[in-house]
């Protein structure tokens, strides 16, 4: 019965140590759609690094106020994790850093040029965009993406999953472990 009082208890404090890493290193999402194409695939279950930024603090709706512990600035062309600036959104949403803090951009048949009109410069707002424009939810949708919402940069491709296959079949071991660009 000791045995199993220590089995027990070392199952426990390994579950704890797990949820506490997965919760504040690091975290995985699913690529829901190919608006990252060619870069990520649907189904793709990404490693989002929470400490890239420095580790995030509170947060909108939270009873702590906004802060990040190491801070480090986000940079142009970064994959990045965030939430959904968007009431009408919910979720996270995945996309390439076009603009930071300082920079100008102006829309131009969907394209963002830096510099030009609207600018990022007050305060901590990105400007987001997915790499295939067409139907794709970015800050052509849903405008700037304030630093709070930023959860961290995508650093790989953990594995590929079809999810209308069952969990044991719907791997494509051509995604499996895949670094991601930066």
């Amino acid at each position: 019965m000791k045995a199993f009082a220590h089995f027990i208890i070392a199952l426990a404090v390994a579950a704890l140590v797990m949820l506490a890493f997965r919760g504040l290193a690091f975290t995985v999402c699913t690529i829901g759609g190919n608006a990252l194409a060619p870069v990520f695939e649907r189904g793709d279950r990404v490693l989002v690094n929470r400490w890239s930024y420095g580790l995030r603090t509170g947060r909108k709706g939270s009873i702590f106020n906004y802060g990040r512990i190491c801070r480090r600035d986000i940079k142009r062309g970064d994959i990045v994790a965030f939430d959904s600036p968007a009431d009408s959104l919910s979720g996270v949403f995945i996309c390439r850093c076009k603009a930071v803090p300082g920079d100008t951009i102006a829309t131009a048949s969907g394209t963002v040029i830096v510099p030009g009109l609207a600018t990022c410069a007050d305060g901590n707002y990105y400007w987001m965009e997915s790499i295939n424009r067409k139907d794709s939810a970015d800050s052509r949708l849903f405008g700037f993406v304030p630093e709070s919402n930023i959860i961290g940069r995508v650093c790989m491709v953990v594995y590929n999953h079809d999810d209308t296959q069952p969990f044991y079949t719907g791997y494509n071991t051509n995604r499996l472990l895949l670094l991601t660009e930066h």
